[in-house]
């Protein structure tokens, strides 16, 4: 199969099929929202990152595997919509950064900083912690073993540029340095970008282009 990354709300999933670890992305809700659910290849074990709306696709999606745990990448509303659904069906434990946990309407049960680490059965994902487009907002590493990184970035990173920052400068400045210094100045051009919405990307492409997002403010 050859993953694209290419989704839209009401079709199907998109897989990649990577050497330990399986990643299922769809789109769902009326903001296009992407959710990931990933699959540990060797122990079958599920996470999903942002249970963000339809929770009968994203049970569907998981199946009858069961579900481990659910990340949520920050506190907006369009990415958490189905969580209480999705946890109640599964039992699933959650995750979201410290900083953003209070403006999650479900109870986290693991507050997450920078550099903590996120099982998925054998699988291993790193957090960084990215303020601005929110105060907590968190990325996920997949340092594939076999291959290229992996990041997902929620609504910090997208194909173009950094996320919404409402014309706010100092919230401009913390998230694009931040993604300077703990996405671009950590992963290889090759990482695999997979953003809250949208197509995916990877850090090659977009990193040419951060002097221009700097100057343009947005």
């Amino acid at each position: 199969m050859t993953y694209s990354g290419v989704v839209k709300v009401g079709g199907p999933a998109d897989v990649h099929e990577l050497a330990d670890l399986m990643i299922s992305k769809v789109a769902v809700g009326p903001m296009n929202n992407n959710a990931y659910l990933l699959r540990c290849r060797a122990t079958g074990e599920q996470l999903l990152i942002d249970a963000a709306a339809e929770p009968d696709t994203l049970l569907n999606l998981v199946g009858e595997s069961g579900l481990a745990s659910v990340v949520t990448t920050h506190q907006h509303g369009d990415h958490w919509g189905a969580l209480a659904e999705v946890v109640d069906a599964t039992g699933a434990r959650t995750y979201a950064g410290r900083y953003d946990a209070e403006g999650i309407p479900v109870s986290t049960d693991v507050l997450v900083e920078d550099g903590d680490t996120i099982q998925v059965g054998r699988v291993e994902l790193t957090a960084r912690h990215l303020v601005g487009h929110t105060p907590g907002s968190i990325a996920l590493v997949y340092d594939d073993p076999h291959g290229h990184p992996h990041v997902f970035t929620g609504d910090c990173l997208f194909p173009g540029g950094v996320g919404n920052t409402w014309g706010d400068p100092k919230a401009f400045a913390s998230l694009v340095d931040d993604v300077e210094t703990k996405i671009f100045g950590q992963l290889p051009d090759e990482t695999w970008v997979y953003p809250g919405h949208g197509n995916d990307t990877s850090v090659g492409t977009e990193r040419p282009h951060l002097a221009e997002w700097r100057e343009r403010g947005w």
